[in-house]
């Protein structure tokens, strides 16, 4: 017989062992960091997401603030095209949202919360560079460690180029990947964004249809500062001078937008 069974030897087991446990499971929620690692492992134990039970979950909210935002500057929701420009020294990906045969317009913009590297592309894998350059929308996860993401089409064909021509490819440095816009506030290379503005940004691409949306991402206001900053390869100028012309295509963020 287990001695478990013994009235004092099960009481002895619930206040010595079961109890202690209890209370350090319960302080640990409480704590952000882990809150979130339980989080994130339960999605990965649990039964797998698609992206339209992801969008089942929280869709019907967020489209409601989208289409009152594209409304608001003639759009129609979903719009026909969507450009993502995010700013790297300023911390934000301003969204812009266009009616069929129109550019895209100005509706919202979104806080980065944490992001990892400085200016400059990203030249190889491990050098936690967010990417600089203009990229699709791969992939939406559902299922993502950091609630649900967008991964970005990184490399693209002018990153590939640049790493042949320097060298990178024949000494087969991997260029690196799995560049994401995610939920939660930690990054390596990718952009953080929350868990809500994630959500967003999910319903918002899901709708729209990743084939028309793009990625803008800039070091800096470039027309403001278009100087590469100090020790960057020769061919920098080259993409910023691209990447000033996408953003003079762009209608510019209300002053004082987030």
């Amino acid at each position: 017989m287990s001695s478990l069974r013994h009235p004092r030897a099960a009481a002895y087991y619930a206040i010595a062992v079961l109890a202690p446990a209890a209370l350090l499971i319960a302080t640990a929620l409480f704590i952000p960091g882990v809150r979130r690692s339980i989080g994130g492992l339960m999605a990965l134990i649990g039964p797998p997401k698609t992206v339209q039970s992801r969008l089942d979950e929280f869709g019907p909210r967020h489209r409601s603030d989208w289409s009152a935002r594209c409304a608001a500057r003639g759009v129609p929701y979903p719009p026909a095209t969507v450009v993502l420009l995010a700013i790297k020294d300023e911390r934000v990906i301003h969204v812009h949202a266009g009616a069929p045969g129109s550019a895209p317009v100005y509706v919202d913009s979104i806080p980065v919360v944490a992001a990892s590297g400085g200016p400059g592309p990203k030249l190889r894998e491990g050098d936690m560079q967010v990417p600089e350059g203009v990229y699709p929308i791969e992939s939406l996860n559902p299922n993502s460690r950091f609630h649900v993401s967008l991964r970005i089409g990184y490399p693209n064909d002018f990153d590939r180029a640049m790493a042949a021509r320097d060298g990178r490819t024949r000494d087969r440095v991997p260029l690196g990947g799995d560049i994401m816009i995610h939920g939660s506030d930690l990054s390596v290379g990718c952009l953080a964004v929350g868990d809500d503005a994630a959500e967003r940004l999910f319903t918002l691409a899901a709708d729209t249809g990743l084939g028309n949306i793009r990625v803008v991402i800039v070091p800096t206001n470039l027309a403001a500062d278009p100087a590469p900053a100090p020790g960057l390869p020769d061919w920098v100028p080259e993409l910023y001078r691209a990447l000033d012309a996408e953003l003079a295509r762009l209608e510019p963020a209300p002053e004082g937008a987030p």
